[in-house]
């Protein structure tokens, strides 16, 4: 219970004294014989105190209240006011919040206070505060040695920091990750991994996966008595993919550790990383990406857990783990084999632009083309999808759907000798040896082509069986912007047109006659 003197104290700060303000403040900062610690209230205090020009007030808001907690209690673009005084009064960690509250909220500052708070950073640094080294060296990562970057933090970084800074820069990261500034490690470790630095990865990665380890200990005894792990796991977005690292490091080895890997991979899994998801599924069913078996000495794949992850990788975005679900699915070494299951998946995979599925499901659905008439258009389709992403193979099988691969001379000349007069007097038979001469159809293709049925967006299915036994079945592929506008143009003309024999185009002979008295001498 507060005494008396604390009562009239708090009637004064109501009141508005600043002194009352400053010394209430005080007495909630330190704890007093009547009245709680509480560093929320002391803000509330010495802010109002402040605010009324007291000193000792935003001096002891820079000494004693973090940035974790002022950033809950008061507008950053106000709080950073008190802690750049006690920066420059010479309270060295203040400035550290002060940059803080500046960089991490920079829409509510302006140019200036950037470039103070970059200095502050700066000046924090070259006396080896390692946060400071860390938080500075971040801001190089986002702005200093970006070459196209325009924005003002990374051209005063450039200013103040004209030479070396991508040396400067890693020599902040090193030393804040020396002093155990973990985000910094994990920063490292990041840097060590893309230069392919797998040594020096391996070196910094070991202690912090042990460290994980011991921190989710209840996990990994679950893992390691095979049971389902109900929770429990703890791990940042750095934690995850370290772990994920780790484990695709140690799978290189020539005598790997697959349980201490997997228990790696499922720690990262069960954290959501999707990548993980996909490794540790591969691994339980004892496959690569390719598809062939590995780890055959290390006993028999557990297809159960395998389905569980890849599932869980798919549905996350990891196309390679549909095409993993349909090699599963497809094979004989699997129980539960079905070939209906694997074609969906592989179709999945397929639409989320794996190129490799793509070609796969292409090849497939051209083998079955005699199941469902559409299958050819279908492998048509993703051949084109494939060869788009630079697959050879693709673009390969695509040559034998190319109008250039089958041109109509005859239609080329015909189209030498349409002007605007015969267009209007005969505008279905202008558009008909049109159509031939951009997609290479023959007079009979030409002539009875169904224009409005024909057209499937990527490809023109030219398929006239029905009225001219002779004929077989083909697909024309759409490759350029100028047969797509040219049969858009001449989709609208027969829209509304009745293209069967009894039309308004009349029958077979009728449309040959036709082409034969337009055209004597190339007919």
């Amino acid at each position: 219970m507060a005494t008396r003197e604390e009562l009239a104290v708090i009637k004064a700060a109501r009141a508005g004294e600043s002194k009352a303000q400053l010394a209430l403040g005080s007495r909630y900062l330190y704890g007093g014989t009547g009245l709680p610690r509480s560093n929320g209230t002391a803000f509330y205090w010495l802010k109002r105190a402040a605010q009324q020009g007291v000193d000792d007030a935003w001096m002891m808001i820079g000494r004693n209240i973090p940035y974790e907690q002022v950033k809950d209690l008061s507008p950053p673009s106000e709080a950073a006011v008190w802690y750049e005084k006690a920066f420059d009064a010479g309270v060295t960690h203040a400035g550290l919040t002060f940059a803080r509250l500046v960089l991490e909220n920079t829409e509510q500052f302006d140019s200036n206070s950037h470039a103070r708070a970059i200095g502050a950073l700066s000046f924090l640094a070259s006396k080896d505060d390692h946060q400071a080294q860390w938080l500075l060296a971040q801001q190089m990562q986002m702005h200093g040695h970006d070459e196209d970057s325009d924005g003002a933090t990374g051209e005063r970084l450039k200013a103040m920091l004209p030479g070396g800074v991508l040396k400067l820069e890693d020599r902040l990261i090193s030393e804040a990750a020396q002093a155990g500034i973990e985000q910094a490690q994990y920063a490292l470790l990041d840097k060590a991994w893309k230069k392919a630095d797998y040594a020096g990865f391996a070196r910094g990665a070991a202690v912090l996966v042990k460290r994980l380890f011991e921190r989710n200990a209840v996990a990994v005894a679950q893992m390691e008595k095979e049971a389902d792990v109900a929770g429990g796991v703890s791990l940042s977005t750095e934690e995850s993919a370290l772990l994920l690292r780790f484990a695709q490091w140690r799978l290189r080895a020539p005598k790997p550790d697959l349980v201490e890997i997997e228990h790696a991979l499922e720690l990262a899994a069960l954290a959501g990383n999707t990548e993980a998801q996909l490794e540790l599924g591969l691994l339980c069913a004892k496959i690569d990406r390719e598809g062939n078996r590995v780890f055959m000495k290390h006993g028999l794949a557990n297809f159960k857990k395998a389905l569980h992850w890849l599932t869980l990788a798919g549905d996350g975005g990891a196309a390679p783990a549909w095409h993993a679900l349909a090699r599963i699915y497809s094979r004989s070494i699997y129980s539960q084999r079905n070939l209906e299951v694997a074609l969906r998946y592989l179709e999945k995979a397929a639409d989320m632009g794996l190129v490799e599925a793509q070609c796969e499901f292409a090849q497939v659905s051209w083998r079955n083309r005699r199941d469902d008439k559409l299958n050819d258009v279908r492998a048509l389709y993703w051949w084109q999808q494939a060869a788009g992403q630079g697959n050879r193979q693709a673009r390969e099988a695509l040559e034998a759907f190319s109008a250039r691969a089958h041109p109509s001379a005859w239609a080329v000349a015909a189209m030498g000798r349409l002007d605007d007069k015969f267009r209007n007097a005969n505008p279905f038979l202008s558009a008909r040896v049109e159509l031939a001469a951009t997609f290479g159809l023959t007079k009979p293709e030409a002539l009875l082509i169904d224009v409005k049925h024909a057209d499937y967006g990527h490809c023109l299915v030219v398929d006239i069986c029905d009225c001219y036994a002779r004929s077989k079945r083909r697909l024309v592929a759409i490759e350029t912007d100028e047969q797509r506008s040219t049969l858009n143009r001449i989709g609208r003309l027969f829209s509304d047109v009745d293209c069967s024999f009894s039309g308004l185009e009349g029958n077979y002979r009728q449309r040959q006659y036709r082409l034969k008295t337009s055209f004597p001498d190339i007919a």
